[in-house]
């Protein structure tokens, strides 16, 4: 016998919910997030007689420890639903819009029951996949979080410093952040020798040795005076703002290299670094969001709608609407999208396709979305086929559908 178990979770307890496959509930209950509480879980479903082969699970996260010990406890029907597909069914049983913790339980049961066909069961990943996703994780968030620091940097260094910002040619650079906390104020860097100067610049790595006098001549160059007022008050701030950058400059650049040893350990790394324009992210980052499971994306369509690429269509009778996709992975959205942008730089065929999209009107943006939908749809069946891309191959075949028949 199969049961069916809606989990309605949340961060401090959780509401389960048994149905049988008639859709009467056997039993329902809550309880706490704690290891207690999943045992009871896992106690309970022994107590109807049912394996854990046979409890289908349904929840509304990938990323919470109750997944985790599903998985531990040998449970191989777990299902994500997505929280979109759950709001659009509450319809079905109350028209009021009015729902509970109880009733949400009830919903994932009763999903899995009517639409199982319709949805794709969780399975782990492998645990090299795991950690390479955690560190992809990481560096797309050290990412945003350095353009945000660097972004008010600069706004607090030309509103008091400006020398400061163009001395090196970059302002998240190591020797650039160590120059502000050194001297963050105009009237320490006034004081700055030549020789000293330069002698700091080398300590700090930086190689470009003949750039130094130029360097130097930006930074004694006559700039605008703030009030000695306004310097005391931003002054602390920039050295702060300086450490934080610098500190994560440079554990993004170790995350970098954590993540280039993983990636070159796992089975499919060839096969996503054959893509043309992936670098040290965008190819193992591609990896970890098709995963492990091919059976998880059973069409190319399926990878591009979680990527947010390929757009929504609303037809009812006369009247068509062709809508940007909004519900997608917009880590995976960013991702592609940055594959086709840099694929630009090396790849014939896809430049070839962005012009012929250019030319049929579309924005840049829009042209760029539309070659990431069709670079999705090339990996998927590289991915399925365990087969590494041939650019001469791929155009071949662009020339021979090209073909009139």
């Amino acid at each position: 016998m199969e049961v069916y178990t809606g989990i309605d979770w949340s961060e401090n307890k959780h509401d389960v919910l048994f149905m049988n496959e008639a859709g009467a509930i056997v039993t329902y209950f809550v309880i706490p997030h704690t290891l207690d509480g999943l045992r009871k879980f896992d106690d309970t479903r022994k107590k109807l007689g049912v394996t854990a082969a046979d409890c289908l699970v349904g929840l509304e996260t990938a990323h919470n420890i109750v997944i985790d010990f599903l998985w531990s406890r040998n449970y191989s029907q777990v299902y994500v639903i997505p929280p979109n597909l759950a709001k659009s069914c509450q319809g079905r049983y109350r028209q009021s819009g009015a729902y509970t913790d109880k009733s949400a339980a009830f919903l994932l049961a009763d999903l899995l029951r009517t639409d199982r066909q319709r949805l794709q069961p969780r399975h782990p990943a492998l645990p090299l996949t795991q950690q390479m996703r955690a560190k992809i994780s990481a560096l797309l968030y050290l990412t945003r979080t350095a353009v945000r620091l660097s972004n008010r940097l600069r706004a607090v260094l030309l509103r008091y410093y400006p020398a400061a910002v163009n001395v090196f040619s970059s302002l998240d650079g190591v020797v650039t952040l160590e120059f502000v906390r050194a001297y963050p104020t105009p009237h320490a860097a006034a004081a700055l020798g030549r020789d000293e100067f330069e002698t700091f610049a080398r300590q700090h790595g930086y190689i470009q040795v003949k750039k130094l006098p130029a360097c130097f001549a930006r930074l004694q160059a006559p700039q605008p005076q703030a009030a000695p007022a306004v310097i005391e008050s931003y002054r602390m701030e920039a050295a702060s703002l300086a450490t934080l950058l610098l500190d994560t400059v440079r554990t993004n650049k170790a995350t970098y290299k954590e993540l280039g040893k993983l990636f070159a350990q796992h089975l499919d790394h060839e096969i996503f670094a054959s893509l043309p324009g992936t670098g040290a992210l965008l190819a193992p980052g591609l990896l970890v969001k098709f995963g492990d499971d091919r059976n998880r994306f059973p069409s190319p369509a399926s990878v591009q709608a979680l990527a947010g690429t390929c757009p929504v269509t609303k037809q009812s009778g006369k009247r068509k609407y062709v809508q940007f996709r909004k519900a997608c992975d917009r880590d995976f959205r960013y991702l592609s999208q940055q594959w086709a942008l840099r694929s630009l730089d090396v790849s014939v065929w896809a430049n070839t396709y962005l012009q012929r999209a250019r030319s049929r009107g579309h924005s840049k943006s829009h042209a760029l979305r539309c070659l990431a939908n069709r670079w999705l749809a090339v990996a998927w069946k590289l991915w399925q086929s365990r087969q590494l891309y041939d650019e001469e191959y791929h155009l071949r075949q662009q020339a021979e559908r090209r073909k009139p028949k």
